[in-house]
């Protein structure tokens, strides 16, 4: 078990640490401009589009779950229907978005209360950057596709090749042409679709023969589609949620001014970047636990879930411990601004402890995922951002100033590892469920 984990863990790992390691380029190259104002620009450009994008991530999401099912089922038509279905539904929401782009942008502006500064360059960064949607859409799918194939290359070649691609352009935009958050956009918007591009090559080099399997009139099947939704809608306001508290994060931090927001921006990569490390185990967990649940094979399926739980948490100790011996001198990378630093330091604790007390509700989203029960992280998700990270951060702003932020998040991730935990005798390893 431990080899099938790896195999598809650590090419996922490795695919994932590549994603914020852009956003801590992207950082520290913006981070290091003439201006703070360009920090807060790309920060409040990240939630527009952490909005925007994250909350469809049910495609990539569900898709896994519901392919990886089919994979263990041996129904290869089903396979080949469930990438259709997630294409069109995927292209049809991104040309949706490209329509909307106006009002998404003077809305979100609206609700996020930062700088005169903050906000123009914002636009500038959100104009450019809104003509990937039809292309990080159609990804997600194609990406969640193959992972419900048991394919973790493919999802890691793609996505490697996007951020290294996207960090060069970056690079060269800013440093090579002068430019600023209009370089990091325009950077987003070629190395996406250079992806878009590798990843259906990818697709027809080793699945066309899928193709053979395509039935017309199955791609509206009213049962199916009723299904894929059902599954989404649940990840969907299980994701709103998740882009909520950190959308409001980014926001109180930008109401209490540019030195807060940009230091705030640079420990939420940190975040990042152990989250995208386990997010490995987690993505692993959601093809095993899909394959054995599809194949009927609980006692498989016991194992996939033990043995992914114990290596996020291993991950997550040695990215706290990492945290605690370098993270003060990590600052330095993303910035040279001396009052963004000190700021940083004061409240680097909450930080250290992130990756241990994240790691459970990482995996065990992975899990429900892969199980196709997501209803209860639908359900958990809402409880720990009303019931306990709102309450926890206005009390504990009240209480501990800048500091109750950081509580509110550590507590936030608490309880949706322990909630979870509680579903899952249950949900998922329930035999009676799995015969069902």
């Amino acid at each position: 078990m431990n080899k099938n984990i790896l195999r598809l863990a650590i090419p996922n790992i490795i695919s994932n640490l590549s994603v914020p390691l852009l956003g801590a380029v992207d950082t520290a190259l913006v981070g290091h401009l003439d201006q703070v104002y360009y920090l807060g620009a790309l920060a409040v450009g990240s939630v527009i589009f952490n909005f925007i994008f994250w909350g469809f991530g049910f495609l990539r999401m569900g898709t896994t779950g519901l392919t990886a099912q089919e994979y263990g089922r041996r129904d290869r038509r089903e396979i080949m229907m469930t990438f259709a279905r997630v294409q069109v539904i995927a292209m049809s929401i991104g040309f949706a978005i490209l329509l909307l782009q106006t009002p998404i942008i003077l809305f979100s502006l609206w609700i996020i209360e930062s700088s005169r500064e903050v906000a123009e360059y914002t636009r500038v960064y959100y104009d450019i950057r809104i003509y990937t949607a039809p292309a990080v859409l159609s990804l997600y799918g194609i990406n969640g596709w193959f992972l419900g194939m048991q394919n973790a290359k493919y999802p890691m070649v793609v996505t490697i090749v996007l951020n290294v691609l996207n960090i060069i352009l970056n690079v060269t935009f800013i440093y090579g042409f002068g430019m600023h958050v209009d370089g990091v956009a325009y950077g987003t918007l070629i190395s996406t679709y250079v992806a878009l591009l590798l990843a259906i090559f990818l697709f027809l080099k080793k699945y066309k023969r899928y193709f053979l399997q395509y039935v017309g009139e199955e791609l509206l099947n009213t049962a199916k589609l009723r299904r894929y939704f059902s599954v989404n809608r649940d990840i969907f306001i299980r994701t709103l949620c998740l882009i909520f508290t950190f959308s409001f994060f980014t926001a109180v931090s930008a109401s209490q001014g540019d030195l807060i927001l940009a230091a705030n921006t640079i420990l939420l990569q940190y975040w990042f970047i152990v989250s995208y490390g386990i997010d490995g185990f987690a993505y692993a967990a959601e093809s095993l636990v899909g394959k054995f649940k599809g194949s009927r094979n609980f006692e498989k399926l016991k194992q996939a879930v033990f043995y992914n739980i114990v290596w996020g948490l291993i991950l997550g100790l040695a990215g706290t411990i990492a945290y605690l011996i370098a993270g003060s001198r990590l600052l330095y990378i993303f910035t040279n601004n001396p009052e963004v630093i000190e700021l940083a330091q004061s409240v680097l604790f909450w930080t250290v402890l992130a990756p241990f007390v994240s790691s459970l509700c990482y995996i065990l989203d992975g899990v429900f995922i892969g199980a196709t029960e997501t209803r209860p992280m639908r359900n958990t998700m809402v409880a720990s951002t009303f019931l306990v990270f709102l309450p926890a951060y206005y009390a504990g702003t009240y209480i501990f100033g800048i500091h109750g932020l950081w509580l509110a998040m550590v507590l936030f991730m608490i309880a949706r590892g322990v909630a979870l935990g509680l579903y899952l005798p249950g949900r998922v390893l329930n035999s009676d469920r799995l015969e069902a």
